[in-house]
């Protein structure tokens, strides 16, 4: 864990009141967004984790409180960043555009820690506004250019593997024809629901538990093949179950696999950077000899 408030001195006197004032105001502003977000964090299992992200957000904010507070200079293009903030908002009623809505919050809190705290301030309080974008789904556009490929690659990648069991499979598209059933791996399926959150844990884990860079760009490179790996023994596991049981395949193993993709895909990003870091002191070791 960053230890940046051990080394940065007594803690400057926290402003309650003007964090009470402005909390208050942003609750008035934005009550419609935000409680729409927790209803969709609530009912959509893609978004199961926003829940968790605001708290962690604040908690590393407040762990870094001793560096933000200490005196940065009051910038007022802050205020600008308020109005696009607001104009944004505006924009996104108007058009009915969700996405807009939701990060309009985002800027509007950029532009008060900019206009209170200056660039120093925006600058230590970065990552955790970054983790804030994750709290927001992936708009319905973007889903869809993602989804695809995920869809494609996970079926030829559990085709690959059906075939090195000896199973006999047949690939259109992303159908996989078996013997008595036959797979669609739909957009449900593509790994994009875990993919979002694994990439929302890779930053939480590396900042609390390994905050050396090329461990935070280890499991960001890893959290794309190892969420389609996963996923495509998802699927492999669910073709081999069919084989015996279809009702088994596609009842309860089928609801509670997207929570085990999800188990799967931690358990192997973190044995993947546990073995990265041992081969690092491997090698750091060697050099030292040598």
């Amino acid at each position: 864990m960053s230890d940046s408030v051990a080394q940065a001195g007594p803690v400057p006197g926290i402003p309650y009141r003007a964090f009470a004032w402005y909390s208050i105001l942003l609750a008035i502003s934005f009550g419609s967004v935000l409680s729409a977000l927790a209803y969709q964090w609530q009912n959509d299992e893609d978004m199961g984790h926003g829940f968790f992200v605001p708290v962690i957000a604040c908690f590393i904010a407040w762990e870094r409180r001793a560096e933000w507070l200490k005196g940065g200079t009051p910038n007022r293009w802050g205020l600008l960043l308020c109005s696009w903030g607001a104009l944004q908002l505006w924009a996104g009623v108007l058009m009915a555009e969700l996405f807009l809505q939701r990060t309009s919050l985002l800027v509007t809190i950029a532009g008060l820690i900019l206009f209170f705290g200056g660039t120093r301030a925006l600058r230590i309080l970065a990552f955790p506004l970054l983790l804030l974008l994750f709290m927001i789904p992936i708009p319905g556009i973007i889903y869809k250019q993602i989804t695809f490929p995920l869809q494609l690659i996970s079926t030829r990648l559990a085709e690959w593997m059906l075939d090195a069991a000896g199973i006999m499979v047949v690939r259109e598209g992303n159908i996989l024809e078996l013997a008595g059933q036959q797979l669609s791996v739909v957009e449900a399926c593509s790994g994009l629901r875990a993919l979002h959150s694994l990439v929302f844990f890779s930053l939480t884990y590396a900042y609390f538990f390994d905050n050396r860079a090329w461990v935070k760009w280890l499991l960001l490179t890893l959290v794309v093949p190892v969420t389609v790996t996963a996923n495509a023994g998802r699927i492999v596991t669910t073709g081999l179950l069919g084989q015996y049981d279809r009702e088994l395949a596609m009842g309860i193993y089928h609801t509670i696999s997207g929570w085990m993709l999800f188990v799967v895909s931690i358990v192997l990003l973190v044995a993947a950077k546990y073995a990265a870091v041992w081969i690092a002191g491997v090698v750091e070791k060697v050099r030292s000899r040598a």
